[in-house]
């Protein structure tokens, strides 16, 4: 399904040339749970941006499908990307709309009917346990309630996959393994995750693949693994 191969980001800086991905080659089948692990730094956030193709590789490919993304036109890229949901750290909700109104955004700028849209935004509030929410601002929902909302969001267009980068940093323990556990409930209708996280306790507790990375190399990847820096 997805497929990195021998993908390289530079970046030039003041202070040099930086490899923020170094020669990566790794494979993700469809459904899968991956967790992505490595210090700040480590390359994450950019192997996400190269999958959403919002950087293109220095060298190498990613293949999503088997169709080379860096060969997809900017035409198609918003294509691309609603086959890809994405979650956040930081939530990204917009402040003057509802809970409803920042997913249904999402639907509307594709031009979605109302009706589309009503029912939509309605199911996916229901699957994260919004429902009662759906008429709050931002600010009036809590970090774990404010996360749940991210990950409605990402779900609207019913992605292929779910990109979560660090979706737990902000959180306590207890609203910590409620969105692992929405993620994992998630996984088991059949979407692929991909977990970005410096969780080391809820790397061990889950016990999936584990891709470690390590100032932009790949230095292990393991079924079954443990969160090991």
């Amino acid at each position: 399904m997805i497929k990195f191969q021998n993908t390289t980001k530079i970046y030039n800086s003041g202070s040099g040339v930086i490899a923020a991905v170094d020669d990566i080659s790794f494979e993700v089948q469809k459904g899968e749970f991956v967790c992505l692990v490595g210090k700040s730094g480590a390359g994450k956030t950019t192997l996400f941006k190269l999958l959403l193709a919002e950087e293109k590789p220095s060298k190498g490919h990613i293949f999503f499908y088997g169709k080379d993304i860096d060969t997809i036109s900017s035409g198609d890229i918003p294509a691309l990307r609603r086959k890809i949901g994405s979650v956040f750290q930081d939530y990204k909700l917009l402040p003057v709309k509802t809970l409803f109104e920042n997913i249904a955004y999402i639907m509307e700028v594709t031009g979605a009917e109302d009706a589309q849209i009503k029912h939509d935004v309605t199911e996916v509030l229901d699957i994260v346990g919004l429902s009662e929410r759906q008429n709050n601002f931002p600010e009036e929902l809590s970090g774990g309630e404010k996360q749940r909302a991210a990950i409605a969001r990402a779900m609207i267009h019913r992605p292929e996959v779910i990109l979560a980068d660090e979706p737990t940093g902000n959180l306590d323990p207890y609203n910590t393994q409620d969105i692992i556990n929405l993620l994992l409930r998630i996984n088991e209708f059949g979407t692929t995750v991909i977990l970005a996280t410096h969780n080391k306790d809820v790397v061990d507790k889950m016990e999936k693949r584990v891709i470690t990375l390590e100032a932009g190399k790949l230095i292990r990847d393991e079924e079954g693994g443990r969160f090991v820096i």
